[in-house]
């Protein structure tokens, strides 16, 4: 595999994983970044994600990791940058962090691969196109994941 097909596999695992939230967010690609034989995608969600909703979306994004087969890495509970980082068994790291302004922020990490010429991300319906920039900080409003009430608990069986 070389760099740019292990960035394909990393925008497709990008791409997959916010798919799979639901109610769907808004997204747009972060900056992409090639190292010596690896390279580094990202994808910040540009919906925001209320404090209350910050346990709903990483568990969400870690049980839909769980199905795939990633294997859990470990976790950051800190309230200002929760996290969650897994690894594929193909050895792509992948993570969810909350950061700045409470941003959600997907970012995977390949594995060293054979070196060649990487392309910006490819566009994808729903994305703004990719211009090498800083994504916009949050601002697209959910009914669910935006509003600032608790989510219920499920009732013990």
């Amino acid at each position: 595999m070389n760099m740019q097909e292990a960035a394909d596999r990393a925008d497709a695992f990008l791409a997959a994983t916010v798919d799979a939230i639901k109610p769907p967010v808004e997204w747009s690609h972060g900056i992409s970044t090639e190292l010596s034989c690896s390279v580094s995608r990202r994808v910040a969600v540009t919906t925001v994600i209320s404090t209350e909703h910050v346990g709903s979306f990483l568990g969400v994004v870690e049980r839909y990791w769980e199905k795939q087969g990633f294997t859990h890495r470990g976790s950051n509970n800190s309230k200002s940058s929760p996290a969650t980082y897994f690894v594929t068994p193909d050895k792509f790291q992948i993570r969810l962090r909350f950061g700045y302004q409470g941003q959600a922020q997907f970012e995977v990490t390949t594995p060293c691969v054979e070196k060649s010429a990487v392309a910006a991300p490819k566009h994808r319906d729903g994305a703004p196109e990719y211009d090498g920039s800083q994504p916009p900080a949050p601002s697209a409003k959910s009914e669910f994941w935006s509003a600032n009430n608790p989510v219920p608990e499920s009732p013990s069986r």
